[in-house]
């Protein structure tokens, strides 16, 4: 089950055979049953060499999801938020695909505003009118 299933998110197709499945014992509730099942999904995703993503898309993804990286640049994913492993199979697969689709969009640049031209009259202005109240406080020099 784990096996079939690819990643499309735009221009980038992610094949199975690119995603390393492995199933542990869930946590939570289950009753006798969950001690014997492994229903925690675990995914894990080479980001960092997979030539399936192109490269700025990689640069994003890579520095977004620094928490999720292994030291070998492996995205690591979980799922165990449902009681059976193929609901957490596609819950993995929806964040994998949700992860891309956000390093898919380019930052916006930021460019910065001028200072207003009021602004900057209204500032000097005031200077203009401290600075002659301070003259005015000078004493009569003889």
């Amino acid at each position: 089950m784990a096996g079939e299933k690819e990643v499309r998110v735009g221009r980038v197709v992610i094949p199975a055979d690119a995603l390393e499945w492995s199933f542990v014992r869930s946590a939570g509730p289950g009753g006798q049953h969950v001690n014997r099942t492994s229903s925690k999904a675990v995914l894990r995703f080479d980001a960092r060499r997979s030539p399936h993503l192109p490269e700025d898309v990689r640069r994003r993804l890579l520095d977004r999801e620094r928490a999720r990286l292994t030291s070998a640049g492996a995205l690591v994913i979980t799922s165990q938020r449902h009681r059976d492993q193929p609901r957490n199979i596609a819950d993995c697969l929806a964040k994998l695909s949700a992860i891309v689709e956000r390093a898919l969009v380019p930052p916006k640049v930021r460019r910065p505003t001028k200072t207003p031209r009021s602004v900057v009259k209204k500032r000097l202005d005031s200077k203009r009118r401290r600075s002659e109240t301070k003259r005015l406080r000078g004493g009569i020099a003889e």
